[in-house]
C-alpha cells in the first residue's frame, strides 16, 4: 500500500518507520501543505495524519473515502485542536486517545478506535502523560492497522459537541507559567492555575 503520511513532529515518525518495516509498506512523509496535483500524480493508497498542523482540503479528502484518518491523544469529542493534554487536565475532561476519519472539520470525523487513560496528577507531568498518550496511540493504531487500511472497523459520529482549543488560547497561559510548564507535576500546575484565574 502506498501511504501518505502527514506529520510536523519528529515524535511521528516512529510510526512511519514502524509501517516501512514492520509492516511492509511503501510511505511518503510529508510535512508541508499538500496539494491536490501531487496528490493525484502519485497515486497514494491511504493517507495518515499523525502531529499535522494544516487543514486537509475536501478535495483531496474526496480522494480518500474512507482511507484518510487522524491520530489525536484526546478522548473526541472532548479538547479537539491544539494541546489537548493540557486542556484535559484544565478541564478535567476524558483523558486518552482516538483514531478517526478526516472530514473537513477540526478533529470532527467519525471515530474509529478510542482508549480512554487514567492519570494519576501527583506522579505526572504535561511531559510525562503526553509521552504516554503517543506510545498509547501508536500501540493502538499498530494493533489494528490491518483493519484500518482494510476498512474493517464502523466508524461512530461524535455525537456531543465536546470542546475545541487553539494554539493562541494555550500560549496565553504558558505566558504566565514559562517553560517550566511542561515539567510541573499536574497537581501543582492545577494550583498555579487556580492563581492566575484559569
Amino acid at each position: 500500500m502506498k501511504i501518505l503520511f502527514l506529520t510536523n513532529n519528529e515524535n511521528s515518525l516512529i510510526l512511519a518507520d514502524w509501517l516501512r518495516n514492520s509492516a511492509k509498506e511503501e510511505v511518503h512523509v510529508v510535512s508541508d501543505r499538500i496539494n491536490k496535483e501531487k496528490i493525484f500524480e502519485k497515486k497514494y493508497d491511504f493517507l495518515i495524519s499523525y502531529n499535522y498542523k494544516y487543514i486537509i482540503k475536501k478535495e483531496i479528502l474526496d480522494y480518500f473515502p474512507r482511507r484518510a484518518i487522524n491520530l489525536h491523544i484526546s478522548y473526541l469529542p472532548w479538547n479537539k485542536g491544539s494541546n489537548p493534554n493540557f486542556w484535559s487536565f484544565v478541564e478535567n475532561s476524558i483523558k486518552g486517545v482516538t483514531i478517526h476519519l478526516l472530514n473537513e472539520g477540526l478533529d470532527t470525523g467519525d471515530i474509529l478506535l478510542q482508549e480512554e487513560v487514567k492519570f494519576n496528577e501527583n506522579n505526572e507531568t504535561l511531559k510525562s502523560s503526553y509521552e504516554k498518550l503517543q506510545s498509547l496511540i501508536q500501540e493502538l493504531f499498530c494493533m489494528y492497522w490491518e483493519d484500518i487500511k482494510n476498512i474493517r472497523i464502523i466508524p461512530m459520529p461524535q455525537k456531543v459537541m465536546g470542546s475545541y482549543h487553539t494554539l493562541k488560547e494555550f500560549e496565553k497561559y504558558k505566558s504566565f507559567l514559562g517553560e517550566d510548564i511542561w515539567s510541573m507535576k499536574i497537581s501543582y500546575l492545577k494550583i498555579k492555575l487556580k492563581e492566575i484565574g484559569a
